[in-house]
């Protein structure tokens, strides 16, 4: 794939605006028009806290990403944290003397047909991480997508490449904190990632509550992989990216992890995004 035209000149920086983190990179090169190559191949990968970031982060990173003119692409599921780093970006633009433009990617940006009732209320994250395994899957096969983010989803792809929808489950920092906010005994739970589950029996209420959420997370992504294979056939390739996807690893033989497939998804909005 080549630079937009209207983008020529331009770097192209990418946002994945989520829950918690501002993921951000910048599209080094474009692949060609044959298969996976399609997709952006990124550099200078930042990830930062949503409730933290300022306008200096900003600065700093981009004295690394774009030496020149750019234009960044920003997918929210956070207006608020998306908000914050739009305000940042036309204060870096204005003060600091750097040519960048910003643009907010939707679903008609990326390269995906969303075959539901109302495709501009599915997240953003979802579906650009489907657009980039649509480009990923072997041809004329389905595709599933496990995230683990603050939410997990799951998302499906039938063979022709078509977003059919999937499921959300939260993920295991948002149960912990439910747990606590939710009861008055019990205490929140600061989960190790991708460290594995206490064993069964947990011995203390801190073991108890990771062990529930840590064995129940597994067998629920497994679960629901279960039901989207049904769904969209067994051939289906998988694909598992986000944060903590280390957690869930292990129970999901011949699955292709992606770390960045939301960013890398975001990327294929280019074309359109930046013709705006």
């Amino acid at each position: 794939m080549k630079p937009p035209s209207t983008c020529l000149g331009d770097t192209v920086l990418l946002a994945d605006v989520g829950n918690s983190r501002i993921k951000l990179a910048a599209v080094a090169s474009w692949g060609e028009e044959t298969g996976a190559a399609r997709l952006p191949r990124l550099v200078h990968r930042q990830d930062l806290s949503s409730r933290d970031f300022h306008p200096d982060n900003l600065d700093r990173w981009l004295a690394q990403a774009a030496g020149g003119t750019a234009v960044l692409l920003v997918g929210s599921v956070h207006d608020a944290a998306a908000a914050r780093l739009e305000a940042a970006v036309a204060e870096v633009s204005a003060t600091r003397h750097r040519a960048l433009r910003q643009r907010r990617v939707g679903h008609a940006d990326l390269p995906l047909e969303v075959r539901l009732p109302e495709p501009h209320r599915v997240g953003i994250d979802r579906l650009a991480a489907a657009a980039a395994a649509g480009l990923l899957r072997p041809s004329g096969n389905p595709a599933i997508v496990i995230d683990c983010g603050t939410a997990a989803t799951v998302g499906c792809l039938s063979a022709d490449g078509a977003f059919l929808g999937g499921a959300i489950l939260a993920g295991p920092a948002l149960l912990a904190r439910a747990l606590a906010e939710g009861t008055s005994r019990l205490p929140e739970v600061e989960l190790l990632g991708s460290a594995p589950p206490p064993p069964m029996p947990g011995r203390t209420t801190h073991e108890a509550i990771a062990a529930g959420i840590g064995w129940g997370i597994r067998g629920a992504i497994r679960e629901l992989l279960t039901q989207a294979q049904a769904a969209v056939g067994g051939d289906a390739a998988v694909f598992l990216t986000g944060g903590w996807r280390g957690a869930v690893r292990d129970v999901l033989p011949g699955v292709i992890e992606v770390p960045d497939l939301v960013l890398t998804g975001l990327g294929l909005a280019a074309a359109r995004a930046c013709d705006r």
